[in-house]
């Protein structure tokens, strides 16, 4: 379980998926964008998106940015695969 904080239109420059972790993303307030294999989705407060540890996954933050509870498990240290310039894939 992480909490975290994304920043107004920051754009987390790389993506990821896992070996054998399965996340869930609720944004608590502001909104996010989210890249995923099959496009992109948008979530505002109290939406939450359920991913698959094969969905290779990106975030940027709206512009007011967000609050994003992530919910993982299992997994642990060398589970997540980086994936470099996702944004530009």
């Amino acid at each position: 379980l992480t909490y975290q904080r994304i920043a107004p239109n920051l754009r987390i420059p790389f993506g990821h998926k896992h070996k054998t972790q399965e996340e869930v993303y609720l944004v608590i307030s502001g909104s996010i964008r989210v890249k995923l294999d099959d496009g992109i989705k948008e979530l505002g407060p109290w939406d939450a998106i359920r991913l698959s540890k094969d969905t290779a996954r990106g975030f940027e933050g709206g512009p007011e940015g967000a609050e994003v509870i992530a919910i993982g498990c299992p997994g642990g240290p060398g589970d997540a695969e980086i994936i470099d310039d996702y944004w530009d894939q």
